[in-house]
């Protein structure tokens, strides 16, 4: 599947697909091939376990069957977190990610960044800035060219706004946004419609350029959720996320990059169910 096909928006899984032969990364690349499918994104949440070796040999699979690659780093990070030993296993947690992720080839690594803990959003977001610099500019002096995209996040304890990772991404070299719609959705209880939809991509565009349209890391899935935010990851079909109006927005917009499905059970279904609706799309 190349992205010409769709628009320039390939679509795939947050992590191997269920119907995989394996769990392996391999395995789940073959299938995301198989299944006409255009990438997957490599799950690294319980942490960085993936040899050199293994990695560079992924990456001449997923090139052979033009699968595009990305990364999710682990969960156990906060930049924000009191602890400096915390802070500094955060940092090294995204700088494994990142280097793991440029042997197999990986357009992009995500991960959330922080919580607020007991800072304001301001003191959370000048700390995270300051610690983001320092992971990229130890990237850059290792000529590691992966972008990398702090993830939208679905709960009001979780830094991460559309807003902050906008800012982040405009003030740091090198980062841009993974923006997951439904962790948005989730979060704010709106932003589900045609229109919203349109007016963040637009804020996106005034804030970093086209180029950000044009390169976009884009999470989506059904999601359950309550005053706290997200409670739990669903099937699209089973949540009240508007998947269709995105996909309208995205190719209003002439959105390109990829677009990977976290729903749960079955996250290539939802995969296969965006592609397909974004190709009927006139």
């Amino acid at each position: 599947m190349n992205s010409d096909e769709t628009g320039g928006l390939l679509f795939g899984t947050g992590g191997v697909p269920v119907s995989a032969q394996s769990r392996s990364t391999e395995a789940g690349i073959e299938r995301i091939a198989e299944l006409g499918l255009g990438c997957m994104e490599v799950e690294f949440v319980q942490g960085v376990r993936m040899s050199p070796q293994v990695a560079v040999s992924v990456g001449e699979l997923a090139a052979r069957k033009n699968v595009v690659l990305t990364a999710h780093g682990p969960y156990f990070i906060n930049l924000n977190a009191v602890e400096p030993q915390k802070v500094h296993m955060s940092k090294e947690r995204i700088l494994q990610t990142a280097r793991t992720a440029a042997l197999f080839g990986a357009r992009s690594i995500t991960f959330h960044a922080a919580f607020y803990l007991k800072s304001t959003p301001e003191e959370t977001y000048a700390t995270v800035k300051k610690h983001l610099q320092q992971v990229v500019n130890i990237l850059q002096k290792e000529g590691n060219k992966v972008t990398i995209s702090p993830e939208v996040t679905g709960k009001p304890s979780q830094f991460g706004t559309i807003e902050e990772i906008l800012q982040l991404s405009s003030e740091i070299e090198g980062v841009l946004p993974c923006i997951d719609f439904s962790h948005w959705h989730a979060r704010t209880g709106k932003a589900n419609s045609y229109q919203e939809f349109l007016d963040i991509l637009d804020q996106v565009e005034r804030k970093l350029g086209r180029q950000a349209l044009d390169n976009m890391h884009i999470h989506i899935s059904g999601i359950a959720y309550g005053n706290k935010g997200e409670i739990k990851h669903l099937m699209l079909p089973d949540s009240d996320f508007q998947y269709a109006e995105l996909l309208k927005a995205l190719k209003e917009r002439k959105a390109k990059g990829v677009i990977i499905c976290e729903s749960v059970p079955y996250l290539e279904q939802d995969a296969l169910l965006l592609q397909q609706t974004y190709r009927e799309l006139s």
